[in-house]
């Protein structure tokens, strides 16, 4: 079963049949869609489309039942000025399985990648990473994916960060990208 879901900032596309396969579009392009039998919902905020603003992201997709073995695959570019962004899957906000922060000027170990989860709004303990290859004002690719008992992040450079699954989360619903963090292209395969 192929799963495939793309954003737009404004257009959603839409057909109900029995099909699994949804998309939306981030960029210009084309207008065709692959039908869907649920669609997911989402929530798209541009802060650069509105001027003054810096163009951090935030970006939410409600609905996704990201399974086991799935991949999401999350470009984009890193902003100059960057001090941190995030990928968030689980349930909803309060009930995160994985939660990848990148953070460029941390207190204690400055660049550095943390992984965590949270279970009914309580955040567990940090796994930090002091090995950070992402670099402020690059366009990156990022893949998360979800392997029964752990997930897998993989970076551009091709370093791989594991976090166990804590909380034993077989179907993720909720995907949150946002931060300083300019979002390209959002797929789930």
């Amino acid at each position: 079963m192929l799963k495939v879901l793309y954003c737009i900032f404004s257009d959603l596309c839409y057909k109900s049949s029995e099909a699994v396969t949804y998309f939306f579009f981030l960029s210009s392009g084309s207008k065709d869609c692959a039908c869907v039998s649920k669609p997911p919902s989402y929530i798209f905020q541009d802060s650069s489309l509105t001027p003054g603003f810096n163009m951090s992201t935030h970006f939410e997709v409600k609905n996704v039942a990201l399974q086991n073995g799935d991949r999401l695959k999350v470009k984009g570019v890193i902003l100059p000025d960057a001090q941190r962004f995030q990928i968030d899957l689980g349930r909803d906000k309060d009930d995160l399985a994985l939660h990848f922060n990148p953070r460029f000027h941390d207190d204690i170990d400055g660049a550095v990648l943390v992984c965590n989860s949270k279970t009914a709004g309580c955040w567990g303990d940090e796994k930090r990473e002091v090995y950070n290859p992402l670099e402020r004002g690059t366009d990156v690719k990022i893949v998360l994916k979800l392997e029964g008992d752990m997930f897998e992040v993989e970076l551009p450079d091709g370093y791989e960060v594991n976090f166990p699954n804590r909380v034993g989360m077989d179907v993720i619903n909720f995907v949150r990208v946002t931060g300083d963090f300019k979002l390209t292209s959002f797929k789930i395969c």
